[in-house]
């Protein structure tokens, strides 16, 4: 069902959609002069259509509201909703910026101008730092297919642009395949371990010909995969026989599948990934010899 959408009380009385008192008793101001009814919990989508009508619909919508709106998960309904629009005095839960927007850099997506991919992946990786800046840029670029080279052409078009020396950092470890920010953190563990840069949504061919499963991410090459599981893999009887039957057909596979869940300790992690590669050095040097 499609949500509530916010709208301008003041529009709503003078088109005479809604009268004083209803205005006063059935609604509430979520942003100055922007109301929902009093029994709805705003959430990301509405926030920030309440904040574009806020700016008299005139507002770049960017920041974290914009990878929502590229379709992104993992982006909680209490995030500050980001307009670049010239507004020095924002209302609680609204931020805005005079950021330089080139032709090119926004779009018009639902109704309203949203920071494209590239100059949304930009903005967060000069802003985040670390490891929550490849996240964000991973997930912008799962549900977008991103590539590193349009985020490079938005950074070169802005020379000297206030720390893009992050942007470039987390450029680096950028990888589009990652499906959560915890498949993220968990490729970086075992990258900064000294291991060879993890492939990502490994397809595996079961013998038809056609991939049937999919990992996570590892090295192909030695047939060493490493993957998060969340909650629903437990929670759901006919997703744990379905992880169980997948299991049993990557281990006859020759596969060595690393499996982390959450509260797993990164030194843990390190242990059992280093475990693995020994017992395929090993082998691969048996071999060898042989």
């Amino acid at each position: 069902m499609e949500s509530v959408r916010p709208f301008i009380g003041s529009e709503a009385l003078l088109n005479g959609h809604v009268d004083p008192h209803r205005l006063r008793t059935r609604y509430r101001a979520i942003f100055p002069d922007i109301y929902l009814p009093v029994d709805v919990v705003p959430n990301l989508e509405q926030r920030t259509h309440g904040a574009w009508l806020w700016s008299h619909r005139e507002g770049v919508i960017s920041g974290l509201a914009a990878p929502a709106m590229h379709g992104c998960k993992w982006i909680d309904d209490a995030v500050p909703i980001e307009l670049i629009w010239p507004n020095a005095r924002p209302p609680s839960g609204i931020r805005t910026t005079a950021a330089r927007l080139l032709t090119g850099e926004f779009e018009l997506l639902v109704d309203k101008l949203v920071t494209t991919p590239a100059r949304t992946a930009f903005d967060l990786g000069c802003r985040l730092r670390g490891d929550a800046a490849v996240a964000r840029i991973d997930a912008l670029g799962n549900a977008t297919r991103l590539s590193r080279s349009a985020i490079e052409a938005v950074a070169a078009a802005h020379p000297g642009a206030r720390n893009v020396r992050r942007l470039r950092s987390a450029l680096d470890f950028y990888d589009a395949g990652a499906q959560s920010p915890q498949e993220t953190w968990l490729r970086l563990i075992v990258v900064r371990d000294g291991y060879p840069r993890p492939k990502t949504q490994i397809p595996i061919d079961c013998g038809d010909g056609h991939p049937r499963y999919y990992l996570d991410m590892g090295l192909p090459e030695l047939k060493i995969a490493v993957e998060y599981d969340g909650g629903h893999h437990f929670a759901d009887p006919v997703q744990v026989r379905y992880d169980i039957e997948r299991l049993e057909t990557l281990t006859a596979l020759g596969w060595i599948v690393i499996r982390v869940v959450a509260g797993t300790r990164p030194a843990e992690i390190r242990r059992r990934v280093r475990r693995a590669w020994l017992r395929r050095d090993c082998s691969e040097r048996e071999i060898a010899a042989g």
